[in-house]
């Protein structure tokens, strides 16, 4: 006795997964889903395991991973193989990036400090000048 899969029209994936259709159709366009094929009224159908499928590229995302990366993963799992590994260097790297732009913004933060700390407005020369104190620091 064959069992027979249960398939949703995309509307359904759509309102099950909380994913709008026209984000579901993009996902395909980029190969991280399949459908299983279509209505005769040409609705897309998939297999109802699209929707653990689309949990993980929200989880993937939600991580800062891109959908080249979830792409990748996804052909992984696609294989055969657990994607983990490849999962966890992404991920390092990832924290790598991160700290990378924390230190980014903490020098930032140390400039727009000095110069609010020191904030005065000169109106000497209003006519070649924006902002005199952050154009002050321009030519140091």
């Amino acid at each position: 006795m064959l069992i027979q899969e249960e398939v949703k029209l995309i509307g359904s994936v759509a309102k099950s997964s909380g994913i709008p259709i026209k984000t579901i159709r993009y996902y395909e366009e980029l190969g991280l889903l399949k459908a299983s094929g279509r209505t005769e009224g040409g609705f897309r159908l998939f297999h109802s395991d699209v929707l653990a499928r689309l949990n993980f590229i929200k989880r993937a995302q939600s991580l800062g991973l891109s959908l080249l990366e979830i792409k990748e993963f996804l052909d992984v799992h696609d294989g055969g193989d657990l994607p983990c590994e490849h999962i966890k260097t992404k991920l390092k790297d990832k924290l790598i990036a991160i700290d990378e732009q924390i230190q980014q913004l903490l020098i930032l933060r140390q400039e727009l400090e000095g110069l609010l700390s020191g904030w005065e407005i000169i109106p000497e020369t209003p006519e070649q000048t924006i902002c005199p104190v952050i154009e002050k620091n321009l030519n140091n």
